[in-house]
């Protein structure tokens, strides 16, 4: 709906609707939060998190949503999140690990990119996102073999991850400050604050 609760839905990136300036995608342990955390602060600019969202909406962990309700029941709430996110949210903006296995969150962010918008993509090597995670269990998509799930989800979410990118920026063996500067490059001059 418009603003005003009347009519069609407004597009993402008229005039009237909010949107981001920049959405960060990546695969779990990339760095989206890290990077988009202070990316905002450096721009002085909202950060915004998906899988947050989806927390806040719920009252429930994204891990204890993947559990008690299933992946297709979370993958639900989180294409959702998107939605308002890409309508409301105007600072960086990162989506969950797993957003992009939805294809209509890739038409959503290929409209926002045909519309002028900015996806960026924190591409991570296996070695350092395994560093990352701590080959821990906390990320529920990880699930009871830790590696070799990364590993699979690295290989099968990357084709997805580039059909929705305008630009990648590699994060492995690299510091956050470092990628924050890469990616901060990737702002369009004219929508910088």
């Amino acid at each position: 709906m418009n603003p005003d609760g009347r009519g069609a839905p407004a597009s993402p990136m008229s005039s009237a609707a909010r949107h981001p300036l920049l959405v960060l995608v990546g695969p779990p342990s990339s760095g989206k939060t890290t990077v988009g955390t202070a990316l905002a602060g450096r721009l002085g600019l909202a950060f915004r998190d998906t899988d947050s969202d989806v927390e806040a909406a719920t009252g429930r962990r994204v891990a204890d949503l993947f559990v008690d309700l299933g992946e297709p029941h979370f993958r639900a709430l989180e294409e959702q999140a998107v939605a308002t996110a890409l309508d409301e949210h105007d600072g960086i903006l990162a989506l969950g690990g797993g957003a992009v296995l939805s294809a209509v969150t890739r038409e959503r962010l290929t409209g926002y990119t045909r519309a002028g918008g900015t996806v960026v993509w924190l591409d991570v090597d296996l070695a350092s996102a395994a560093e990352r995670v701590g080959l821990g269990r906390s990320r529920p998509v990880l699930g009871l073999n830790p590696r070799a799930t990364l590993r699979t989800l690295l290989a099968a979410r990357a084709p997805l991850y580039a059909e929705v990118a305008t630009v990648t920026v590699t994060t492995g063996g690299r510091e956050p400050g470092e990628v924050v500067d890469e990616v901060a490059a990737a702002v369009p001059a004219q929508a910088a604050p």
